[in-house]
């Protein structure tokens, strides 16, 4: 007997059931959202796509110590994005008004661009004092939670603003005491310096050696090609004293890192590596007409075994 079984090609939503979900989680959309009562919590690999400085809010929630900057909503209002916030708070008001949104928390669901959207919607109901420890679904004010990207401005610049301590905790003028002193005084004791040394590029002082991190937008597959390229040709490199230590992921992007000398201060490697992004760049651009030699090939597979970790 013919199989008259009519496959459905869409729902309400328009969506294909083969196709991938939009929310990003890397299934199909039928296994997801599309499926029988929705999914809200589902894992999203690259939780910030979409965001013209998707590569900054990598950084600043991974590894940037002390550092704000001012992000723009939708509706012309301004918060100020923070990478860790006293007791890692979710958000809070500081005393003179001033509302902080943290990226460097601990997380209830598999979206963190959802659990910042819900951070910052209680954010704009928050008054002067007031702090949201954690946040998670149970935090929604509805049974469509948002996500960061529909409150912000998508296309808008992000100016970080990187800081030697956690000064800025405080109101200005404001003299820290008693628990609130000890705080501030552990958590600047645990800063590594570091200062930004071009877009989403990030140098480090780790001590016995000094690094230079930098998150990238491309997809891994033609970055990782565009490198072996270079590789190949000696030019994956910042010039003497540094080499190319290897890369880790984050957030659903590439983050190579090299190795730089630590007695250089992080001023004098800010050209080096603008040269080196325009290289890069270059080398994007030429693999559209020249696919990689056998030499540049093996020079990918070796950079596909050097896989790092941070602390």
């Amino acid at each position: 007997m013919k199989n008259t079984r009519k496959v459905k090609d869409s729902d309400s939503s328009g969506v294909n059931p083969r196709q991938p979900c939009p929310c990003g989680s890397g299934k199909r959309y039928k296994a997801c959202h599309g499926s029988s009562g929705g999914v809200v919590d589902v894992p999203v690999a690259r939780p910030f796509d979409g965001l013209a400085f998707e590569c900054e809010l990598v950084a600043l929630r991974e590894f940037v110590p002390s550092g704000t900057a001012r992000l723009a909503l939708k509706d012309d209002r301004e918060v100020t994005l923070a990478t860790v916030l006293p007791m890692a708070a979710a958000a809070l008001v500081r005393a003179d008004g001033v509302a902080f949104l943290g990226l460097q928390v601990q997380t209830r669901s598999n979206d963190i661009s959802r659990d910042l959207a819900r951070a910052l919607t209680w954010l704009l109901e928050a008054k002067a004092g007031d702090v949201l420890p954690v946040v998670g679904p149970e935090s929604d004010p509805g049974p469509d939670p948002e996500r960061l990207q529909d409150l912000v401005d998508t296309a808008a610049e992000l100016p970080v603003e990187v800081h030697a301590d956690f000064g800025w905790w405080l109101p200005e003028g404001s003299e820290p005491s008693g628990d609130v002193a000890l705080s501030l005084e552990r958590a600047n004791q645990a800063i590594m310096p570091t200062e930004r040394i071009g877009p989403a590029a990030y140098w480090v002082d780790a001590g016995e050696k000094a690094h230079l991190r930098w998150v990238r937008p491309e997809p891994e597959e033609r970055l990782l090609a565009a490198m072996a390229r270079l590789h190949a040709r000696g030019e994956l490199t910042l010039g003497e004293g540094s080499r190319y230590a290897g890369s880790f992921r984050a957030h659903g992007l590439l983050v190579p890192v090299w190795d730089l000398d630590p007695e250089q201060h992080a001023r004098e490697w800010t050209a080096p590596a603008a040269e080196l992004g325009a290289r890069v760049d270059a080398a994007l651009a030429s693999l559209d007409d020249e696919p990689l030699t056998g030499n540049e090939r093996r020079a990918r597979d070796g950079l596909l075994g050097r896989q790092i970790t941070i602390r």
